[in-house]
């Protein structure tokens, strides 16, 4: 029987951890013996995590969730991307000394990754780990232009929040916008994230034409032009694209 925190987390985390590399199923009683919790609770946990997907119930008991895979792969992915992106961020730090981000396409907003910024950064809504809609930055228009089609769809089906007056806040405009940013690999902000911000972003693509992340590079509207940093920030993009390919081809060996 293992320790069981006084915490909600660390109770979830027992049960989780009560999964061993050779368990496929473990019925409720093991469970119990294994974490220490009470019947309730442990009932009351498995119910929770089954609904939001970390365990799957099977014939015989619980067994590990898909989700639980797909998180992990997806830090995986977000590790080895930020590792790969980080050179060509720091190169395009110094060739511009603005704001840069690198972007992750997480259901209709983009997530920060990484963000480089010296003493004179530009403010920002971005934060690092925090979210924007996809509709109202460079870097998110970037990631939606290259989206799957299905995903464009629902953005473009949904309210669309106005954040300054400048925003693309009817489906026409933000549509227009897309097959623009498809057809030249460079999505603008010109202040419709926030009022002062102007960006240049370009989606780092995969094998399959979507988009695996964006770069931008943001700057205030009183000094930066980011239509002058769009072919930096366009072969940065590329050069991220490149790298992970290049990786991949080592990792299977051909």
């Amino acid at each position: 029987m293992t320790d069981v925190p006084n915490t909600l987390l660390g109770k979830v985390m027992s049960v989780l951890n009560a999964f061993g590399a050779d368990d496929d199923e473990l019925g409720f009683a093991e469970l119990g013996r294994r974490t220490g919790l009470s019947k309730a609770t442990l009932h009351r946990l498995l119910g929770e995590l089954t609904e939001v997907r970390l365990l799957d119930r099977g014939r015989r008991g619980y067994r590990l969730g898909s989700h639980l895979f797909q998180l992990g792969i997806r830090a995986s992915v977000e590790r080895r991307l930020v590792e790969v992106s980080t050179p060509y961020l720091e190169d395009l730090y110094e060739r511009t000394h603005e704001t840069v981000h690198l972007g992750l396409l997480e259901g209709h907003e983009v997530v920060y990754a990484a963000k480089i910024g010296g003493h004179r950064q530009a403010s920002s809504p971005s934060r690092l780990g925090g979210r924007m809609p996809l509709h109202a930055t460079a870097i998110g228009k970037a990631l939606l232009a290259h989206a799957p089609t299905r995903l464009r769809g629902e953005v473009l089906g949904s309210p669309l929040a106005r954040l300054t007056p400048r925003t693309a806040v009817t489906p026409g405009m933000l549509r227009q916008q897309l097959t623009k940013i498809r057809q030249t690999g460079v999505a603008y902000e010109f202040e419709e994230s926030r009022v002062g911000l102007a960006c240049v972003a370009s989606p780092v693509l995969g094998d399959d034409g979507t988009a695996v992340a964006a770069v931008s590079v943001a700057g205030p509207t009183t000094r930066f032009d980011p239509r002058t940093h769009a072919a930096s920030v366009h072969a940065a993009a590329t050069g991220i694209a490149l790298t992970l390919v290049r990786r991949a081809s080592l990792t299977s060996g051909h």
